[in-house]
């Protein structure tokens, strides 16, 4: 993110090199470039034929200096060269952070190889190196330099230090000096460190994914198991259902034949159970007529029993009667009749 915001604020700057083919138009450029804000990435500017022209220049070669010690040196390069151009504020203060930048970054690289702590880098050492009169002035760049994203850091004024976590990627290196050894050195342990952390991190994943893939085989294999004899209970339900429909059916056959004996009784038997019942009281008709003839038998013998003394008055009488017409022959015959009458 810093490399393509430095690379933006840069891009007209390139533009503008195009028409600079004179050596002043080209060192006016490089003013205006190392003083603009947010313009810390200077190689391919540094690049440009227009740029590179100056060397031949005696009266504006030390621009084209100027502009290599922003691209890789640092402040305290300033001194070792000679006849430069006088610097304003504002390059001022981005060489100091530039060079505090360097500076981290090479503390980040040493502690990287001996597998230290963060890199700590002390007031007295970045009063001197950066050109500062006190260690206010260092704690103010400090921190414009943390707002300008060029580095991570953090105060420690009780013990005089800087901790520092993080640099940006916007510095180059120096060819064809130790420097650039030592930073491809030092930049090819930090790859190798960064792979060797990316491997771990590789294969905890696939450990992770290993465990994850044998947990979905075992919930597979389980839901797999549970279908089948789900499906299986289904069946033997299916089939059990089948049998007592079966069964069912049956018994309503011969409830159903039962129903149409039923039915049958009663459409035929409602004549025979008609002549039943009229058989039944033609029975019992006859044994009420013979009740009422024994019933009247007996109040015969009852009577003849109860009567037995008229009957012999009759008698009697009759006998009287016969007696009587004993003595003429007519009275005979009337006193016979009599007897047969009674």
């Amino acid at each position: 993110m810093e490399q393509t915001k430095a690379l933006n604020a840069l891009e007209p700057f390139l533009a503008l090199s195009k028409s600079a083919t004179s050596p002043r138009a080209a060192a006016d450029l490089i003013t205006r470039a190392t003083s603009a804000p947010n313009t810390f990435i200077f190689t391919e500017l540094l690049q440009t034929p227009q740029i590179q022209a100056l060397a031949s220049s005696d009266e504006f070669a030390p621009y084209l200096t100027l502009l290599r010690i922003f691209s890789y040196g640092t402040y305290s390069s300033l001194s070792e060269a000679s006849n430069l151009p006088t610097l304003n504020h504002a390059q001022k203060r981005k060489l100091r952070q530039l060079s505090l930048l360097s500076l981290a970054r090479d503390a980040n690289t040493l502690n990287s190889q001996n597998g230290d702590a963060a890199p700590v880098l002390g007031y007295a050492s970045l009063v001197s190196r950066l050109d500062l009169t006190s260690p206010r002035l260092l704690e103010e760049l400090v921190i414009s330099t943390v707002y300008a994203g060029l580095i991570d850091a953090q105060l420690d004024p009780k013990n005089q230090l800087v901790r520092t976590n993080r640099v940006a990627a916007l510095r180059d290196v120096a060819p064809g000096s130790g420097a650039e050894s030592s930073a491809i050195g030092g930049l090819l342990s930090s790859l190798q460190t960064y792979a060797g952390r990316c491997e771990a991190t590789l294969q905890s994943l696939e450990a992770q994914m290993s465990g994850l893939r044998a947990d979905a085989n075992r919930r597979a294999a389980q839901a797999a198991a549970w279908s089948g004899k789900m499906e299986k209970l289904i069946e033997d339900e299916q089939k059990s259902g089948k049998a007592s429909g079966d069964i069912q059916g049956r018994k309503g056959n011969v409830l159903t034949q039962g129903a149409g004996v039923n039915r049958f009784a009663s459409t035929t038997g409602g004549g025979l159970h008609g002549f039943g019942s009229s058989a039944a009281a033609a029975a019992g008709s006859s044994s009420a007529a013979a009740g009422l003839n024994r019933t009247r038998h007996s109040s015969k013998r009852s009577a003849g029993t109860l009567d037995t003394s008229g009957d012999s008055d009759i008698e009697d009488e009759a006998m009287d009667l016969d007696d009587t017409d004993l003595e003429s022959p007519d009275g005979k015959k009337r006193a016979s009749r009599r007897k047969l009458q009674s």
